[in-house]
């Protein structure tokens, strides 16, 4: 399913043009336009997915998680890397189409 109205279905689609890091048939990967890192690639499934919350399909989720790890290689993150999923508005969630944010290329300040 696309929604279409979501910015995150029509880059994944091809509507707005991108350069892809990564794409698989389920999953596209494409720099962040507002970069909180040296490296911050987000991650999105082709199909619309509000939140996490939202994904029953674990092959699905596997497949998000294989492309985190092929982003990460692609984009030389030698020295480690973070991965962030903001879910709804409390989660500091923007747009309401499931990401993932990896970020490199500089030590990250620890969370806890």
């Amino acid at each position: 399913m696309i929604k279409e109205d979501c910015i995150f279905c029509k880059i994944a689609n091809g509507e707005i043009p991108c350069k892809f890091v990564y794409e698989t048939d389920d999953v596209v990967a494409f720099d962040d336009l507002n970069p909180q890192a040296p490296i911050h690639t987000l991650i999105v499934p082709k199909q619309h997915f509000e939140t996490i919350e939202d994904v029953n399909d674990p092959e699905l989720l596997a497949k998000l998680m294989l492309a985190v790890k092929e982003v990460a290689k692609i984009k030389g993150a030698k020295n480690g890397f973070r991965t962030v999923i903001n879910t709804k508005e409390d989660g500091g969630q923007e747009v309401f189409h499931l990401h993932i944010h990896v970020l490199a290329g500089r030590k990250l300040k620890s969370l806890g």
